[in-house]
């Protein structure tokens, strides 16, 4: 086992909420109410903002979704993947869920629920739009969150950082070709040249350049690395909060139009988030995992890393795009639905124990 990879994981997992992560959606629904507030009130403003683009990138919102996810990255230690040998079982369910279930349940239930069920509800020409936003995220595993899942659960801590940076891993490679078989299923085109640009600049170089902080502050000792960790903590969550503000200043009107639209979004994400977090860990439980490695491993597999499919859905859709505001409904129930998956996995310890 690699010493730096045990202090790793128990820092990790022994890191407490944040206030900010703590009252998440509360922070969510003052960026919605202050960026619709904002959009009506200074419309040439935002319409500056979403102009200052290179190359198809906006620039303001690259940066923010850099801030936002290279201090997560940083946290992620790639060594870890050297300890899948130590729950083999619980590695392959999270995989199994992560990859192969949870994105692909979720193309059915925004086909099912967007395109025929709510679909007389919803704007026509957006409807593709959301489908694409709900893929985007069910496409993008949990990174820093699940520590925080994973410490309310006694979760072990290993195997939660090694699943972490098995899953970073795959992202890197298998994002760009499964959101673009998805879409392709779904009907909905989307450039690869566009995407793969999204995956270069979201996913491909803030992993390399978070890693490279990560080796830089680790050689200075690991009193420097967490006092760096507790400094850019706030980063984060500040940006996040920040580009939800210029996303609902866009997105406004056609909220201000239908109102109905976030609630009817939230139904396929709820339905995921439960579907998944229950499979993962009944899963767990046949194959005989511990409890302390069903918990995380379930844990990930309903919750997303949200901040890449915010970026992802402004890069390709754009700000006023359904799939943006898709990928927003996910950050908006994230916090207070995980703590209910959470109760459900700590109060159901007696059954999983049981033969």
């Amino acid at each position: 086992m690699s010493a730096q990879c045990e202090v790793t994981a128990k820092l990790a997992n022994s890191a407490p909420m944040s206030v900010f992560e703590r009252f998440l959606t509360v922070w969510v629904f003052l960026c919605i109410v202050t960026g619709i507030a904002a959009g009506q009130l200074a419309p040439g403003v935002f319409q500056a903002i979403g102009r200052f683009e290179v190359a198809q990138v906006n620039l303001p919102v690259g940066l923010l979704i850099w801030v936002m996810i290279i201090p997560m990255l940083v946290k992620v230690d790639f060594g870890a993947l050297a300890e899948m040998k130590q729950h083999v079982r619980g590695i392959g369910v999270t995989l199994f869920v992560n990859w192969l279930v949870k994105p692909f349940s979720m193309a059915f239930l925004g086909w099912l629920f967007i395109r025929n069920l709510f679909a007389p509800m919803l704007p026509a020409e957006q409807l593709d739009s959301y489908i694409a936003g709900l893929i985007l995220l069910a496409a993008a595993p949990c990174t820093a969150m699940v520590f925080v899942w994973s410490r309310l659960t006694n979760g072990h801590p290993l195997f939660t950082l090694s699943q972490v940076a098995i899953n970073d891993t795959i992202m890197v490679f298998a994002f760009a070709p499964l959101v673009a078989f998805l879409l392709g299923i779904s009907s909905i085109t989307v450039p690869w040249d566009t995407l793969l640009t999204s995956v270069v600049l979201y996913i491909v170089i803030p992993v390399a350049l978070a890693q490279a902080w990560r080796k830089a502050l680790l050689a200075k000792g690991q009193a420097a690395f967490d006092a760096a960790m507790a400094r850019i903590g706030p980063w984060s969550i500040s940006a996040l909060l920040a580009t939800l503000v210029l996303l609902f200043a866009f997105q406004g009107e056609a909220i201000l139009r239908q109102p109905l639209v976030i609630a009817l979004l939230a139904v396929p994400i709820l339905i995921q988030v439960f579907f998944n977090s229950a499979l993962a860990y009944w899963l767990n439980k046949v194959v005989g995992e511990k409890h302390n490695v069903a918990c995380p491993s379930a844990l990930i597999g309903a919750s997303n890393f949200f901040e890449l499919a915010v970026a992802a859905a402004i890069s390709l859709f754009g700000f006023e795009s359904g799939a943006s505001l898709a990928t927003v409904v996910g950050v908006l129930i994230e916090v207070p639905v995980m703590l209910l998956v959470v109760k459900v996995v700590n109060a159901s310890k007696g059954w999983y124990e049981t033969a």
